[in-house]
């Protein structure tokens, strides 16, 4: 099988809730995106619906008209990212559509298509495998935490948000690939679904793993990455935040897995938990910060999401917390992480004179 591949995003594509095709439309070392199914935006070109960039990934209005478009595909990817995991209704006649013409589906939700009869049927019937990506693993293939992390001399970077859906993963992607090509091995350890679709090749999906072995998977990922790579730096992609009620996730990374350093993204413009009144208002940046020194780790930048932001708005909030915080703000998408290299090339420098 080829490793060419469709989006489905149910409509979703120009909303936060397509942050996995988001990712997958940045980039993947796992799938060769060729195409996004997604009706409202269809003619267009997924890159510039997403951040203005042409990616030559094309929108088409359905399966079909993408599948005689873009030429062999193998594999047709459930996109979205809905609260809880829930596989919206809507999208079963494009998995069933893909199904039918031969296609594998890979499915990022908590609802697994292998446990729906009919569209097992269809697979067989047709030839496609159900991958459910976020199926937890086996009990004995889980691993239990060790204190091995302590052997890693590395620095190791959290990149945790004030909210979820604040672009974590693509902080820590662009900060591996800017270290990279200033000579710095970064690693990336994944902890969601999309890392693993993106190919990430160390991590976990922290939400589909048993409680007990998160810290042991966190560890285990950490330490396997630092001795098969030789990591001058480990970077933790983050999951939802330390406050968020409707999943406070975070204390892991800085505790289990020894994340002494953390890059900290936060939306200016956003004032509640997930946009929803009810959860509570988003934290100023200097209390998450102190709270996360309380962990005895420190910020070493702070990146901007700049939703509904115009850009001066986003380079006067950039020059603001530059001046009232003393660290590298950054701004990923509108002028990359280049000032944070620096910062990490002084980290990684000490722990090699140690």
């Amino acid at each position: 099988m080829n490793n060419r591949a469709i989006l489905l995003t149910d409509g979703l594509l120009a909303t936060p809730n397509a942050k996995t095709a988001h990712g997958l439309i940045r980039g993947s070392d796992r799938y060769q995106i060729v195409g996004v199914v997604d009706m409202p935006t269809a003619g267009q070109d997924a890159g510039n619906i997403l951040d203005g960039i042409f990616r030559n990934i094309p929108v088409f209005a359905s399966v079909d008209e993408a599948l005689s478009t873009v030429g062999p595909v193998s594999y047709a990817i459930v996109a979205v990212a809905t609260s809880g995991g829930v596989l919206p209704q809507t999208m079963l006649t494009g998995i069933r559509h893909s199904l039918e013409k031969g296609l594998s589906v890979v499915n990022g939700l908590h609802e697994f298509l292998s446990e729906k009869p009919d569209l097992v049927a269809l697979g067989r019937q047709y030839g496609g495998q159900l991958i459910d990506v976020r199926r937890p693993k086996p009990r004995q293939d889980l691993h239990f935490w060790t204190g091995e992390i302590n052997q890693i001399t590395a620095p190791i970077v959290a990149v945790i948000g004030t909210d979820c859906a604040l672009g974590k993963r693509t902080t820590t992607r662009l900060i591996r690939e800017a270290c990279n090509q200033q000579g710095i091995n970064a690693q990336m350890i994944y902890t969601g679904q999309t890392g693993w679709l993106q190919g990430g090749q160390y991590g976990f999906i922290v939400d589909s793993t048993l409680n007990d072995f998160v810290s042991g998977e966190l560890e285990h990922a950490l330490v396997s990455c630092w001795l098969e790579t030789s990591a001058d730096v480990l970077l933790i992609e983050g999951q939802a935040a330390l406050r968020n009620p409707s999943g406070p996730c975070g204390s892991e990374f800085l505790v289990s897995g020894n994340a002494r350093y953390a890059v900290l993204v936060h939306a200016p413009k956003r004032t509640h938990y997930d946009h929803i009144p009810d959860w509570g208002r988003i934290p100023t940046v200097d209390t998450e910060i102190n709270l996360i020194n309380a962990y005895g780790s420190t910020v070493i930048a702070l990146a901007l999401n700049t939703e509904g932001c115009s850009r001066d708005e986003a380079f006067a909030y950039q020059k603001q917390y530059t001046e009232q915080l003393g660290i590298p703000v950054l701004l990923p998408l509108e002028e990359g992480v280049a000032p944070i290299v620096p910062v990490i090339q002084t980290l990684t420098t000490a722990a090699h004179a140690h």
